[in-house]
């Protein structure tokens, strides 16, 4: 593996993928993969997760193929330099900005999104001009296998290479010298992927995620807009990978007089979304591990009387488990300290929906917070008092199709940013480049020192050039340096 992993450094090294050609022709490449092999991917993804075909075009091969051509339409200004302004006392100095690879990276994706969070970050790897590694889920077999069959047939394999295998050959990976890692997964995993970064002084960015939560103040009053709010939040629990997703709606926060009203509208939508037949529509649970895992979430006593709709229908041979919602499931219970992943979502009761803020911020920073409301006072509160990677206002999900903001978390959700021209920064390293002319030479930068070369500084550093010429003239007196020093 090491020799492979120099070879392709090598490339590297000889300048070929810098060249705006050849970032092109990779892009294209990735967007006819999408294209030509479409069929492919969908069943891929409907053995490995059990995605609809439709849910699989809109959360990864739509959003796939918008990003590729974001990044054909962009790559020429992206690449371009930028003039940087000096203050006057640089002058006569020319100054920009020009972004350059980073080297070779590696990009370790996941199973949940194993296409999208495989190729999307790979997009402004490959705009950026790096070589890169991807190594796919191991828990996503059938899609690994597309990737590392399909991908060397449509880029250029010299520079970009799919290496499958099971954790020990990413515990093998992570100990070569990268340029840079582009992690998504759990924030256990994403600690050792830190510590063997550390080592090189590797730059990382972790895509983790956390407990999102949905803060409801109010039920519209007009019936289509508690309709749209009620599919917006299903949406964003059950219909996202079935839950399986670091930005889905982890629990809702709500004030007690509303939750029995919002109980009864979600059971609604949930059977109307689903037409009774969630195992038709919904992806199933990746394996049985997680299968086990969410079942003995639920099956804990204190947590199992905190459900009141769903949590019997469970097939562990289809790996299918039904939508469940709990109201006050204990605060203590596992179901509520850990990320759920899952089709299980607890409704936590509050006096006030203002001790939601609170609630919030006593735990760590979430991946998003959702909010329905239209509460002026209590959107700006949420701004300006919590931290979170986004915060979306009556919807959920969305911000991840975006590409004209950045996607990433803060503290346990993780850090750094990707998405259009974000991820062609993360891959880049931006390097100023100064030039200036010999003439002239400003005499005051250099030893000896004396008390009028500290005045001219004093100046300087606060952009008086005005009082600069009076100090050169001799007409303005410089104050005795301090004695004894």
């Amino acid at each position: 593996m090491e020799k492979a992993l120099d070879e392709v450094k090598e490339y590297f090294m000889s300048g070929k993928t810098k060249d705006a050609s050849w970032r092109i022709a990779q892009l294209k490449g990735l967007l006819k993969f999408a294209k030509e092999r479409e069929t492919d991917i969908f069943k891929a993804l409907k053995l490995d997760i059990g995605k609809h075909p439709v849910e699989s075009y809109r959360d990864e091969i739509g959003p796939l193929t918008k990003d590729i051509n974001v990044a054909l339409d962009n790559l020429a200004s992206w690449m371009r330099g930028k003039k940087v302004k000096l203050p006057l006392a640089a002058f006569p100095t020319s100054t920009s900005l020009v972004p350059e690879p980073l080297g070779l990276v590696l990009i370790i994706s996941s199973w949940n999104f194993p296409i999208g969070l495989s190729l999307e970050p790979m997009i402004g790897a490959i705009a950026a001009g790096n070589a890169a590694v991807l190594k796919p889920s191991e828990l996503a077999p059938a899609t690994s296998a597309l990737l590392a069959e399909a991908l060397p047939k449509y880029l250029d394999d010299n520079a970009i290479k799919v290496i499958e295998g099971s954790a020990d050959v990413c515990d093998r990976l992570l100990q070569y010298q990268w340029d840079k890692i582009f992690f998504t997964g759990s924030r256990r995993v994403g600690q050792l992927v830190m510590t063997a970064a550390a080592k090189h002084l590797t730059p990382v960015t972790l895509e983790l995620g956390g407990k999102c939560p949905l803060i409801l103040d109010s039920l519209p009053g007009n019936s289509w807009l508690r309709e749209a709010a009620m599919k917006r939040i299903i949406a964003g629990k059950f219909g996202t990978c079935n839950g399986q997703v670091c930005l889905g709606v982890d629990y809702i926060l709500v004030e007690k007089k509303l939750y029995s009203e919002l109980v009864n509208l979600l059971e609604k939508t949930i059977k109307k979304t689903f037409e009774s037949k969630p195992e038709e529509c919904v992806a199933k649970i990746v394996n049985k591990h997680h299968f086990t895992r969410l079942k003995a979430l639920l099956d804990e006593p204190r947590v199992k009387s905190s459900v009141v709709y769903g949590g019997s229908v469970m097939d562990e041979d289809k790996l299918y488990f039904e939508p469940t919602i709990l109201v006050d499931p204990p605060l203590d219970a596992e179901i509520m300290t850990e990320e759920i992943f899952g089709p299980l979502l607890p409704v936590i009761t509050l006096e006030h929906i203002e001790d939601s803020i609170k609630f919030i911020n006593s735990r760590p920073k979430p991946l998003s917070i959702y909010c329905f409301t239209n509460d002026d006072k209590l959107s700006k509160r949420l701004a300006s008092e919590t931290s979170s990677g986004t915060l979306v206002f009556n919807d959920t999900v969305i911000q991840y199709a975006a590409d004209t903001v950045p996607f990433g978390g803060v503290g346990d959700s993780g850090f750094g940013r990707y998405h259009g021209k974000f991820t062609f920064d993360t891959f880049s390293h931006e390097k100023t480049i100064l030039k200036r002319s010999l003439f002239p030479d400003f005499w005051f930068r250099y030893p000896p020192w004396d008390p009028k070369k500290m005045e001219i500084f004093r100046a300087v550093y606060v952009f008086n050039y005005f009082l600069v010429v009076l100090i050169v003239l001799g007409l303005k007196k410089p104050r005795q340096l301090p004695k004894d020093i």
